[in-house]
């Protein structure tokens, strides 16, 4: 399924959500990942150091996710002020720029 705005797509169903119990909050383009998870973790109890493979891709989806929003934020940003060049003072970039760049 197909996702607007995000290059990523749904690859879990809705119905292998609804199976794994994932909470709605959690069924983005992230969610295959999360199911095998959540399911390492019941077999593991929750011990924090098992499990680390499927953790490690489930947190790089989610923060590729998040830089994908927060640059369609910042091209959102740099349109408007485009079109208002009076603003263009006040706006902020959304990625800062590290120590060595």
């Amino acid at each position: 399924m197909e996702v607007p705005g995000s290059s990523k797509k749904m690859i879990a169903t809705q119905e292998e959500m609804v199976e794994a119990k994932v909470p709605l909050a959690y069924r983005d383009q992230c969610a295959h990942l999360l199911i095998p998870l959540n399911k390492c973790r019941q077999a593991e109890l929750y011990l924090p150091w098992k499990c680390e493979n499927e953790r490690h891709s489930y947190e790089k989806c989610q923060y590729e996710l998040l830089m994908e929003r927060m640059l369609q934020m910042q091209k959102i940003k740099e349109r408007a002020s485009l079109n208002h060049p009076q603003s263009k003072g006040i706006a902020f970039p959304v990625i800062p720029k590290t120590a060595n760049a």
